[in-house]
This record gives C-alpha cells, structure tokens and sequence, in this order.
C-alpha cells in the first residue's frame, strides 16, 4: 500500500512527532512495535487505541482510562492524537462549511493544504473530502484542474478530513455541535452520515490511499459509515474503476459531461485516453452495479455546449443497460471562467428528456457558491495566493 501512515520513527530533537490520527489498524500496529509492545500484546492494544481515536475522537491519551499509565506515557512520549490545522473556515449563507487544512509535514514530504467542504441537510449531512493536492487533470470547466498537482494525500491525510470535520460539527461523544450554522435536524443522524470523494484531485490516481482510507471509515468498531454512503467519483480512469469495486464496494460516480468524444476531449482531455465507449463498458461491469446500486452520471450543465435536447437523447441512448442515475449540475461560476450556467428552463427540458426515459434526473441544488465550495470551484487558497502573487510581478 501506498504512505498508509508515518514510518515510526524516534523523533529527532525538535522534531514534530508523528500523530497517530488516520492510522490504520496495521499503521497502529507498527507504531506500537516501535514502543518495542510483546507481540501477543499488540492486537489487543490496536483495538483499545482504535476505540478511542475514531469511536470517542479522543485527543489526549490521558482520557484512555483502559490503557496502562505506562503506556500512555510511552505513547506520549513518541507520539501524538493531533489533528491536521484548519488555516481557514468560511460558512456560506446556505449553511455549507468549507476548511482550508493544512496537513502536518511528516518526513521529507512537502507540507499539504488542502480544501474540503461539508453540506448539511435536514436529513444528512455529506463531507466532500479531496485525494490530491491540486489535480493531475485539466477539465476545463472546472477550477480545481486549474491548479497543478502537488501530490498525493497519505491514507492518514483522508481520513484526517473526517476526523477535522467531526471534531468541528460535535460529531463524537460529549462535543457539542457548532452554533454558528445548520447541521442535520433528523433523528439519530450523525452530522456527517454520507462522504463523497470529489474534492480535489483524482481518487483513482491514488487508489491504494483511497482504499485504505475507505477501510478505515467504515471499520464498524471506530468511525462506522456505510459503504453505501460513500461515493468515489472519477473523470474516468477507465484501469483503476473496476478495482475500486472490488477491493472497496465503495459508490461509483462518473464524471460524464459530454456524449461526444470530440466535446469530452475538450471538457475532460482524459477523455482521449480513455473515450466514452471504454469508459461506459467498464461501468457495466463494475462490481456490485445494480438498481439498488447505481452508479451516478454527473453531468454539468453549460450554457449552449452540451445541454441540448439532442444532447440529453444520446445520453439516454448511451447508458442503455447501466443501472444508472444522472446528476445534472448546475455550472458553477469561478473567476476567468470560460463557459457559463445553462438557463434554468433549458436545465429542467433537459432533466425531462431524461426522466421521462426512466432516469432519475435530479439537478442538484448549487450549495456554497458565496464561498467558493461549489462543486468545481475548490482551489486551495496558498495557490491563488500564489498566482496573485506571480501577476503582481509580472
């Protein structure tokens, strides 16, 4: 597996000592061998620290009252339950988060700043988490590939953005929820019940990371999602989709956009690589489709580019055979955009066509476009910072 956690290690004089926080139960295992821990002692150590760091998110050891004092103080000693810093939080009027993270260097790695995002609504609350640090891909509608990659997140950094979320949202035993916004009013819903992996970067360019962090946030003993409420969405790396199924059972999204190669080309130039015929073959075959089960089709709405009626008949005719559902979006704005929102009347022929079909075609409502949290529109704020800086000396 790809950086599952920090290689522990004796921290150097001065040096940030490693957290255990979005380790995996092997990672954990590993630290506790470097405490030189009996192995018939660690198993069980694994499941007293995983039970505290992702059912009860505790952040001092001192609070893990079944563990020895003398290992506590060993864990002390080396290690840490620090969460990734949040360098900046913005609430939109509508209720959505968006978290500037920066992530703690470990090792030689550059240090990571990331945007992740949480949308409440009555009855879930959904956390787009990121799998990169800008984005290998160039969609041209979206703002996020305008950004150059950095590189990939460690598992531990994914599952940091969930752990930085529920600690913010009240979301483990005993912390109570912000009063500063919305959060999910249902009974017994937890403030993030569903995560989508459509942030920034490409999940499948990070598979191994992805996979592991999946384990991790569905482990019934610690953080406990449904597999079933966890969505990995992808611009099409046709290679790497049917081993998400298999080795995640994660949902599976596609981000479609066009029904053309010659259009997807321009919109998603992977499309070249991997064109609409490969890409929509490989999604009937991915593991565990069904129609309790559908892969979703997102499809963003441009004005006068790919939002004819035409157009909506060939996407009906293309997913003939794949139990699918189509997200139609509404684009959302960034500055220097080159394209804009289709008009509202078009959106909703456009979603008939394909209704009537016998699609469910829901135009997903934009949600924290004041802040830029819109889908499309993550950045990292260290970047445009960057740029700004680079045109003022130009």
């Amino acid at each position: 597996m790809n950086d599952a956690s920090p290689t522990p290690a004796t921290p150097a004089t001065g040096a940030v000592k490693p957290s255990l926080v979005g380790a995996t139960r092997a990672g954990l295992a590993d630290f506790l061998r470097a405490l030189d821990l009996p192995e018939r002692e660690i198993r069980m150590r694994v499941n007293q620290l995983w039970n505290w760091i992702y059912f009860h998110g505790a952040r001092d050891f001192d609070a893990m009252l079944n563990v020895s004092k003398a290992l506590r103080a060993k864990l002390s000693d080396r290690y840490t339950l620090a969460r990734p810093e949040i360098v900046t939080e913005q609430v939109s009027v509508d209720g959505t988060r968006k978290w500037l993270i920066r992530m703690a260097q470990v090792g030689a790695q550059k240090p990571a700043e990331i945007e992740c995002v949480y949308i409440p609504e009555a009855d879930r609350g959904t956390l787009c988490v990121s799998s990169q640090v800008g984005c290998t891909l160039t969609c041209t509608f979206c703002h996020t590939g305008t950004q150059r990659l950095v590189r990939n997140l460690t598992t531990a950094e994914i599952i940091a953005q969930l752990m930085v979320a529920r600690d913010r949202l009240g979301d483990f035993p005993g912390l109570a929820a912000p009063t500063d916004g919305l959060v999910p009013s249902g009974e017994g819903v937890r403030a993030v019940s569903n995560i989508v992996f459509m942030g920034m970067g490409e999940p499948l360019y990070n598979l191994d990371n992805v996979v592991d962090a999946l384990g991790v946030m569905t482990d019934g003993d610690g953080l406990s999602l449904s597999r079933r409420r966890i969505t990995v969405s992808t611009s099409g790396v046709v290679p790497q989709i049917g081993d998400l199924g298999a080795r995640s059972g994660a949902m599976l999204a596609i981000s479609l956009h066009a029904v053309r190669d010659e259009l997807r080309d321009r919109l998603v130039p992977l499309n070249r690589k991997y064109p609409i015929a490969e890409l929509l073959a490989v999604c009937r075959a991915y593991p565990g489709a069904s129609n309790a089960r559908r892969i979703t089709f997102e499809y963003v709405m441009l004005k006068g580019v790919n939002d004819s009626d035409a157009e909506a008949r060939e996407l009906v005719r293309l997913l003939k055979g794949v139990p699918a559902k189509i997200n139609l979006i509404p684009f959302n704005p960034w500055p220097g955009a080159p394209y804009e929102c289709s008009d509202w009347e078009r959106i909703e022929k456009f979603s008939d066509i394909v209704f009537n079909a016998g699609y469910a075609s829901p135009v997903r409502t934009p949600r924290g476009r004041d802040i830029l949290a819109a889908c499309g529109q993550l950045k990292s704020e260290t970047e445009k910072l960057r740029a700004r800086a680079r045109l003022a000396v130009e």
